[in-house]
């Protein structure tokens, strides 16, 4: 029999194939088992078995009948990643390459944190935003990740550890709005209180600003907070560092943002990474202060970790600082980011890229 982990719809024809059980929600698995003259309580305990006890054995899952037990031995798997490489930070942050079961090879990241465990997963293979600053773009977009590789991640990390993890950021490689449906399907397996139960204001997740996904983010009735990567105040700026501003320019990204904040009255971050002498002056602080007063925001500045490919350069302390005192004291809330991981290749797409490519 064949084994695949690419998630098939419930309602495509089984055939032979093996489906990995990590693809499905609460809901979708309690669908597929009550069409198949199962009691949809089953779906509960299954989840219970798998994110919360840590029971990966159909056959060790002792309060389900014997006959369903044989029935999701026959027709499923839960395929799990393996760490095919681990960098550990003097701060505590840990890199992971983790590699698929069709071989191909993803990055992870924990964070650790006075609060918690944070990982930060993937959702694509590479990444087309193209951001002329981001390892990731280095790696064009190969595919999308299923829903289950990307719970795998969070499973993975947290199994190796031994330790919970309360946090979730979709902010590693791939561009999560471009893949929507299995963000989507993601948060909702993670979120379930029959799941990893994180809770929805302990997951962000970061868009380099695909307008549309940002509409439809806003009817989701979620309770997941919002990240946006913007770095820099204006068209002209912003388009020679993201191509993806040429189709999306800021004044249309603000008014997206405006109608989620109304929709959800939720706040949204702004990511703003500083990069020496390109968008980290005062004149673009007094630029970014002007686009965003009076909306529910914040900002959060991140200094640059440099990568070797690109010539940019992170801003200084010095100048971080002024940027941060700028904002703050124009009623813009803000924060500037500690470096994590700066002695691993802590950058996004960066341990990846020296594993496929040996870039130096």
């Amino acid at each position: 029999m064949t084994i695949t982990t690419e998630y098939i719809s419930i309602n495509m024809k089984l055939g032979d194939l093996m489906k990995n059980l990590l693809n499905y929600t609460k809901a979708e698995l309690t669908d597929l088992l009550v069409q198949n003259d199962f009691k949809a309580f089953s779906a509960k305990q299954i989840f219970q078995w798998i994110y919360q006890k840590n029971v990966t054995d159909f056959s060790q899952m002792t309060n389900l009948s014997k006959k369903l037990r044989g029935y999701l031995q026959d027709n499923f798997v839960i395929s799990k990643p393996t760490i095919s490489s681990r960098q550990i930070s003097a701060d505590g942050t840990e890199k992971y390459l983790l590699k698929l079961a069709d071989g191909n090879i993803i990055e992870t990241v924990l964070m650790r944190h006075n609060y918690g465990r944070s990982v930060c997963v993937t959702t694509q293979l590479g990444c087309n935003m193209a951001c002329s600053f981001c390892a990731s773009g280095l790696q064009k977009k190969q595919r999308d990740l299923n829903a289950g590789e990307i719970v795998s991640q969070v499973l993975t990390i947290q199994q190796t550890i031994n330790e919970r993890v309360s946090h979730v950021v979709v902010m590693g490689i791939g561009e999560p709005f471009d893949n929507y449906e299995e963000t989507i399907r993601f948060i909702d397996i993670i979120n379930d209180p029959f799941g990893l139960e994180i809770g929805a204001r302990h997951i962000t997740v970061s868009t380099s600003g695909i307008i549309p996904r940002i509409y439809d983010f806003a009817r989701e009735t979620k309770q997941v907070n919002l990240a946006i990567s913007l770095h820099a105040p204006s068209n002209t700026l912003r388009s020679s560092l993201m191509p993806i501003n040429k189709k999306y320019p800021i004044e249309k990204l603000i008014k997206a943002l405006k109608h989620y904040i109304k929709m959800t009255n939720r706040r949204v971050t702004f990511e703003y990474i500083l990069l020496d002498g390109v968008n980290d002056s005062l004149d673009d602080a007094q630029e970014l202060v002007k686009l965003i007063s009076g909306m529910n925001v914040y900002v959060n500045l991140i200094r640059y970790n440099p990568v070797s490919e690109f010539s940019y350069k992170g801003t200084s302390e010095k100048k971080a600082k002024a940027f941060h005192h700028y904002l703050m004291s124009n009623g813009i809330t803000a924060t500037l980011r500690r470096e994590k991981g700066g002695d691993i290749d802590a950058a996004c797409g960066q341990l990846r890229a020296k594993k496929l490519f040996k870039l130096k």
